[in-house]
């Protein structure tokens, strides 16, 4: 199968729409008056087999708003130190971030034949609400992602392994996880990302979604 067979199989997979794993970790869970502290998102791809793999990374430390609240127990939760002088060094604008996670996630969209992103997150109505906050703030106006649609490998993970902790299902489905690197927005998306193409392939591999999918489009592209 040619790379544009893999490619069609990713905009029929999820109806032309592309898989973005994301994950925020904010200063407590107020969408419109809490803090984003860090995003981070990974973007998928599809191998000529019909599997989805993980692609890229992209994570961001961002200073909070102006007038944001952060409650210490989302710090002490966290772990992250608003005073630390690297990554205040590093630390960029909501508007900043933003910008620098949704130009190659457009550019993603594009390359796999899709028309939108669709969120795919743990417990993806936080870090959705926080996102759409987030970029409202900022006046984005092509938000990337659909408004309210998402994949959340929470629900997928109970239904799939039983487990709705991300550590616990992780190792459920095989996948190392370090309870000390959790809580960073990058460990946990690429994390999460891991467990949802495990998801995915998994019931592909059990005969699912892929056979009438890639007979047609073997038979499209002859």
């Amino acid at each position: 199968m040619s790379e544009a067979i893999a490619r069609d199989l990713m905009a029929q997979r999820f109806r032309s729409y592309l898989p973005v794993v994301v994950d925020l970790e904010t200063g407590g869970f107020n969408a419109e008056r809490d803090a984003v502290l860090e995003i981070a998102a990974v973007t998928l791809t599809m191998d000529p087999e019909g599997n989805l793999l993980p692609d890229a990374t992209y994570a961001y430390h961002l200073h909070p708003f102006e007038g944001a609240n952060v409650e210490q127990s989302a710090l002490d939760f966290t772990g992250i130190r608003l005073d630390d002088p690297l990554r205040r060094q590093v630390a960029l604008s909501e508007e900043e971030a933003l910008g620098e996670i949704f130009r190659p996630i457009r550019k993603a969209i594009k390359a796999h034949g899709c028309t939108r992103a669709i969120l795919v997150g743990h417990n993806a109505a936080f870090d959705h609400g926080f996102l759409n906050a987030a970029a409202n703030r900022s006046g984005i106006k092509r938000n990337p992602f659909h408004p309210f649609s998402s994949f959340d490998t929470a629900t997928l993970a109970g239904l799939v392994y039983g487990q709705t902790v991300l550590a616990r299902a992780c190792r459920a489905a095989g996948i190392e996880f370090d309870n000390k690197a959790a809580h960073s927005a990058r460990y946990d998306t690429e994390r999460t990302a891991e467990l949802f193409c495990a998801m995915v392939n998994r019931y592909k591999d059990l005969g699912g979604w892929q056979l009438a999918v890639r007979e047609q489009a073997m038979d499209d592209n002859e």
